[in-house]
Order: structure tokens, then sequence, then C-alpha cells
């Protein structure tokens, strides 16, 4: 019986649509899809070796033959742009899926049991977000070591109960559904409605958050590199690369301005993703496609 009452998965060809429909989503589909190109074969694309050290053809202005130019070593800046989108699209993309991982599974945890359970996990979520995200992770960063895989830790550690507190709303409003009390009735294991029926009907809203989030995670982590905490020269990451070029802003205006572009350009992808998610995901507008 409680098959029947379950809600309607989403129809993944009117989602399409919905999408589809949208061209700035589009517009941030087409970007985010360019940029992890270049993350998977950035390498093979550069004209040059990102880390080959040339010091008679230093801050050199963009040309035909250095795009973007080059910076204080006489590096090739379009190289390394390259070669570090990986860097920039890994730590966003490990951190979101880790933190959305452990979130959504706390989060639904506390909001099905209830009771001691839910205040416990609650309350350590509290203290969590009652730390400044970046403070936390610069305190994590600074216990573990500096590095990008530290980085990711940190933020994973900073991220993880907004979604934590997100799923757990969710979840207390779905528990009282004619379908989990049904499955519940029938001597369905908790395992069995979680995964069948709470966190399925949950997944929407977390796909659209971790969505919006992404530009916020390469941003803390492109900050955290930048003051020294995250990736390590000579390492090519974008934030590395715009605290490198401090010194030379009056001299090499390319040097900050083609790594902060291409953060800016990621971050704008995501967010304009993440805009059409939420309104292709928003029952209301679908019903309103049909």
């Amino acid at each position: 019986m409680f098959r029947k009452l379950k809600r309607r998965s989403v129809d993944f060809r009117l989602f399409w649509k919905i999408l589809r429909g949208n061209p700035l989503t589009m517009l941030g589909l087409v970007v985010i899809v360019l940029f992890y190109f270049l993350a998977i074969f950035g390498e093979f694309l550069a004209p040059y070796d990102p880390y080959e050290i040339v010091m008679s053809r230093r801050l050199q202005a963009p040309s035909l033959t250095h795009f973007l130019g080059t910076d204080e070593l006489g590096r090739d800046v379009f190289s390394r742009i390259l070669s570090g989108a990986k860097y920039s699209l890994r730590v966003g993309l490990i951190v979101i899926a880790i933190a959305g991982f452990v979130g959504a599974s706390i989060g639904v945890i506390a909001g099905w049991f209830g009771g001691r359970v839910d205040n416990f996990i609650m309350r350590t979520a509290d203290v969590f977000l009652a730390i400044p995200g970046l403070i936390l992770a610069l305190a994590i960063v600074s216990a573990l070591g500096f590095g990008l895989t530290n980085v990711m830790i940190a933020l994973s550690i900073t991220w993880w109960p907004w979604y934590a507190r997100l799923i757990r709303g969710i979840t207390l409003s779905i528990r009282e559904k004619e379908y989990v009390i049904a499955a519940s009735s029938s001597g369905a294991s908790n395992f069995r409605i979680i995964t069948k029926h709470l966190l399925p009907n949950a997944i929407s809203p977390l796909i659209v958050t971790m969505s919006l989030d992404f530009g916020g995670v390469i941003i803390a982590a492109a900050g955290l590199s930048f003051i020294g905490f995250g990736a390590q020269p000579p390492t090519p990451e974008w934030g590395l690369m715009i605290a490198s070029a401090r010194a030379y802003l009056q001299l090499a205006w390319w040097l900050p301005t083609f790594p902060g572009l291409s953060i800016f350009l990621v971050v704008i992808g995501f967010n304009l993703l993440g805009d059409g998610l939420r309104d292709a995901l928003d029952p209301r507008l679908r019903r309103s496609s049909n």
C-alpha cells in the first residue's frame, strides 16, 4: 500500500526541458563543462611547461607567443591556468561530496530518530556553526599542516553541519507523510525507510544547495592558498597565483587578472546552474510546465 502513496520520482525528461528552457542555466552548464574539460586535459593542451622557469622572458605582456603573458619567473600564465584548473575544481568536488554525504547521513538520522540522538547531533552541529567557517578552517589547517589535502579536510569539516541541518528539517516534515507511516506500519526497517523513502525525497534540495555551495568552496580554498595555508609553490593553483602576483600589480596587471577571472567564471557558472536546478526541481514549476 505504501508504495502507491510514495511520491513520484522526478520526470527527467520534464526536468531537462525546464533546465534547457533557461538560457542562463545552460550558459552556466557550458562554463562548468568547459572548465572540467580543461581540468582533465589542461596539461596536455598547455603550450608550455607550467613549471618551466625562463628568466629571459619574465613579466612579458600578453602576446601571440604567450596568450596571457608570463609571470615573474618567466612561466607561461596560460599554461599555468590550464594546469591549475584541476586543483580548484578537485577541491570543490571532493569537499562538496564529502560534506554532502556526511551531512545528509547525519541529518536524516537526527530527523528520523529524534529525541536524544537528534539533540546530541544538532548541539554538535551548533558548536561547529558557532565558529566562523574561515577561522575554523584556518585552525584545522594549522593543526594538520599546510597543503591542499588538509584544506579539503578542513573545509569538509566546516561545511557538513549546514547539510545536516537542511536534511534534518526536511526529514522532520517527510516522516509524517502517509507513505512513510505506511512503510513503518508494515514493518520496514529503519535502514529501508531512510534509504528508500526519506533520502530520495530530500535529494532535490540537497543537490541545489550543493551546486550553489560549490563556488563558495572554491573561493574558500583559493583564499586559504592566497594566505599561504593551501597549495604551496610552485603549484599553479589559482589562489596561489594571485598571491604571488601581489608584488607585481603595477608592473604586470595580467598576473592577478586572469587567475581571478578563472575563479570568477567557475563560481558564476555554478551559481547559474544552481539557480536553474532550483527552478527545475521545484514541484510547482514542474506542474506548471505540464
